[in-house]
């Protein structure tokens, strides 16, 4: 089954251990796939035996990473984007996001949690890539964007809670499963996708090259971005705003096939000016950063003082779901974040149920 943008599935692997199932259902509650028939002909599938695309699949790809013989895997980019880099009429960038840089690692026997961003950097100019570029430039972007119309939201009645966008796992979630709050998201792009986007436009006009000829390849995560750079909305220069996104053992994949010993490269840095960034966008890799991040910039705006830290509480009886409040200069912005689709779902139904008395929510789709 081909049929999703982000995974494929194969059937003739599958050992029935329905771990895909537990994760789905009960981690992210989808319920996107489910064990059908009996016996010799059970077979783990989506409802009435349709294909993934044609059913709630929200495309987080936490099915493919607890599956133990990859019966589900992501689709693959790679040969696109050796495709792209042996082409001589095309510029090819590449953005990486802050994950990334120590997940790789791991990959080639680096110690576990090393950061290995100046060897990444080093990799990837080896593979061919004209510029190399750090997702975090476009994340103070996004920073900038969200913590600015969460205070217009809150200033002028927009609509609140304001809820952060920049998971696509998330956002398909919300449409698939909760339509009618469509209105409370950000209207910020991803920095995946906010970055595609300066490429073609900003980038391009600066460098002088038709955006036509810049291709833009991503280095994520997650396996959902495969499936929103391929959203028909993305495309701001009248082009994809994104070509192609890699997950990290797709690139560790390239990196080996180039022959490239990865421990023993130099450390180098990101290209300018797209490769600057500050430290709040780091964070962003970690369930609460961009909201942290957001209430920084929104704080400092208002009292013109620097945060000192949000203080961060679990909700009680809601298991993870952490709350904070901060102080505007009197007025009370009282915050809520969640990882994994089940916890979303938790926090979706208190505002339906006219529970919930948060004004700004982050919803990251990956558990933990």
């Amino acid at each position: 089954d081909e049929s999703t943008a982000a995974l494929i599935r194969d059937p003739e692997k599958c050992i029935l251990c329905r771990r895909c199932v537990e994760v789905c259902h009960q981690v992210q509650s989808v319920g996107a796939i489910s064990p059908a028939n009996r016996g010799i002909d059970t077979e783990i599938a989506p409802a009435g035996g349709v294909d993934l695309n044609d059913v709630a699949c929200v495309q987080c790809g936490q099915c493919s990473l607890v599956c133990p013989v990859g019966a589900i895997y992501e689709q693959d980019h790679t040969e696109r984007v050796w495709s792209a880099l042996a082409d001589s009429s095309k510029h090819v960038v590449v953005q990486t996001a802050p994950a990334i840089r120590v997940s790789i690692g791991e990959e080639f026997g680096l110690e576990p949690g090393q950061v290995s961003t100046g060897k990444l950097v080093a990799a990837l100019r080896r593979l061919g890539f004209a510029r190399v570029f750090d997702t975090d430039f476009t994340a103070d972007l996004t920073i900038i964007e969200e913590g600015h119309e969460l205070l217009e939201r809150l200033n002028k009645g927009g609509t609140l809670p304001m809820i952060t966008s920049c998971s696509p796992g998330w956002i398909k979630f919300i449409e698939h499963f909760y339509p009618e709050y469509l209105a409370h998201l950000s209207t910020c792009k991803s920095p995946q996708q906010m970055f595609g986007a300066l490429a073609k436009t900003y980038y391009a006009e600066k460098t002088g090259i038709d955006p036509k000829d810049i291709y833009v390849v991503s280095i994520m995560p997650c396996t959902a971005k495969k499936y929103e750079c391929g959203r028909p909305e993305m495309t701001d220069s009248g082009y994809a705003d994104v070509d192609a996104a890699l997950t990290t053992r797709e690139l560790a994949k390239m990196i080996r096939l180039a022959g490239i010993d990865f421990a023993s490269l130099p450390e180098e840095e990101y290209d300018a000016p797209l490769g600057i960034s500050t430290g709040a966008a780091v964070i962003f890799g970690a369930s609460g950063g961009v909201m942290e991040a957001a209430l920084r910039t929104v704080y400092e705006v208002v009292t013109e003082e620097t945060l000192a830290s949000v203080d961060f509480k679990a909700v009680r009886g809601l298991e993870g779901i952490k709350e904070a409040e901060v102080d505007l200069k009197g007025t009370k912005v009282k915050v809520a974040v969640a990882n994994g689709l089940g916890n979303a779902r938790k926090l979706m139904d208190l505002i339906k149920e006219g529970k919930a008395d948060y004004q700004f929510i982050e919803i990251m789709c990956c558990p933990g």
